[in-house]
């Protein structure tokens, strides 16, 4: 589904994101991205959704070289990956099943079929019964999960996470973390940048460490 076959990204300023980077992400696996502030997990995962491009090597996702992709393909190409941030950039004055709802409107979907998507997504992380709250009202776990449901709502076949639980005490991480098990078991495959060394090896999954801009190891999980 991901495979990076030796990709940098340099910027104009000479600095080097990533240095000859190569892996791949199969079907329905879940990866953590680990490594310290400013090793490049960020600059990988933007790479993924072309908002970067890549200096040298082949990204390919979702069977697309992402190097060949043009401007006009790009927004199709990001539907199809879903992304949830440390900060889930939930819109408190729109309830639950709104801010779900938004990709779809931004997609044109007919309503019935809007409905019907968020609130099978809704119901996927356990929050159909608060569609009709503000985000504020719940809890931060909760709010995370109104952020991966509305990451989920177009069935996207890749899940990108950017520090998902970085705001999370332990119990509400694994929470979250649990939400994104489910997607694995049906197939989707889950690529998440965090640097919870508890968390992540807890969970024992498949963990790639990022050190400067180069992959220092490539651990399998035993999940």
């Amino acid at each position: 589904m991901i495979t990076f076959d030796k990709v940098s990204k340099r910027y104009s300023d000479g600095e080097e994101a990533l240095s000859n980077i190569s892996f791949e992400i199969g079907k329905g696996e879940l990866a953590f991205i680990n490594g310290h502030s400013g090793a490049g997990k960020s600059t990988l995962l933007k790479l993924i959704l072309a908002m970067e491009e890549p200096s040298s090597g082949q990204l390919i996702a979702n069977g697309v070289n992402l190097g060949k992709l043009s401007r006009a393909k790009i927004p199709f190409h990001r539907r199809q990956i879903g992304t949830v941030f440390q900060d889930h950039q939930l819109l408190y004055d729109r309830s639950v099943f709104d801010n779900v709802a938004l990709p779809l409107e931004i997609c044109g979907f007919q309503a019935s079929e809007s409905r019907r998507r968020v609130r099978a997504a809704l119901d996927k992380v356990g929050l159909l019964k608060k569609e009709r709250s503000n985000p504020e009202s719940l809890s931060g776990g909760e709010q995370q999960r109104v952020g991966i449901a509305r990451a989920v709502v177009n069935r996207p076949s890749i899940i990108l996470a950017d520090e998902p639980t970085g705001n999370l005490d332990p119990e509400l991480s694994a929470e979250v973390m649990a939400v994104f098990e489910q997607f694995k078991s049906v197939g989707v495959s889950l690529l998440v940048a965090s640097h919870d060394t508890a968390l992540i090896e807890k969970l024992n999954y498949r963990i790639l460490t990022l050190d400067d801009g180069k992959l220092i190891s490539d651990i399998p999980g035993g999940a």
